[in-house]
């Protein structure tokens, strides 16, 4: 898998460790949005798109992020150390959406965004800046979507790269039945006739 794009939106200076938030593009045909570029202790790293974590009321059930002290629906108050904690002690209070499996991915693509975040700095200098994070409006890539159709459309031959034919589903199990039982009722009128 290759990094063939990354885009980056500048934060406004705002004293907040967020510095950009980017997206970045696998093979020009896969994107992933909302990661976060933040400035640490030991210089700036990449955050992957997280999901606030969630919990359930006692009393109402109701969903509660887990920094809630009371609940959102009932307004019960809320047990303060419900989230769970990792080695360091730390409440963990978001889940990755999406993030590489191993440090080497990892590297590669905190690499790649960091570098662009760098450019992106430089050119946000140059006189008529505009950022280019939100151009995503689909004209670069409508001869890669037409040619992927025409790819996923074309004949395909038994066994040729990995796919599988076979002929179409028919009728199986309650399916006919279901279907015998809709000819008779349309034998019959109207749906609701006489009723009233």
């Amino acid at each position: 898998m290759v990094i063939t794009e990354v885009r980056i939106k500048l934060m406004e200076d705002n004293n907040e460790r967020l510095q950009a938030f980017c997206s970045v593009t696998f093979d020009d045909a896969f994107v992933v949005r909302d990661l976060k570029i933040i400035e640490g202790t030991k210089g700036s790293f990449v955050a992957m798109p997280s999901r606030k974590l969630t919990d359930r009321c006692h009393g109402c059930g109701s969903k509660n992020h887990l920094r809630a002290r009371f609940c959102n629906q009932c307004g019960s108050k809320l047990d303060e150390d419900r989230a769970t904690r990792d080695a360091d002690g730390r409440a963990k209070l978001h889940a990755d959406i999406a993030h590489p499996i191993n440090s080497a991915c990892r590297e590669v693509i905190q690499g790649a965004v960091l570098r662009a975040y760098q450019e992106e700095k430089e050119r946000s200098k140059q006189p008529g800046y505009v950022s280019r994070y939100d151009d995503y409006d689909g004209d670069e890539f409508e001869e890669t979507f037409t040619q992927l159709v025409g790819e996923l459309n074309a004949p395909r031959l038994s066994g040729a790269e990995g796919y599988r034919t076979h002929a179409p589903h028919g009728q199986r199990g309650n399916h006919a039945a279901a279907s015998e039982a809709k000819a008779a009722v349309g034998e019959r009128g109207n749906f609701g006739e006489g009723i009233l």
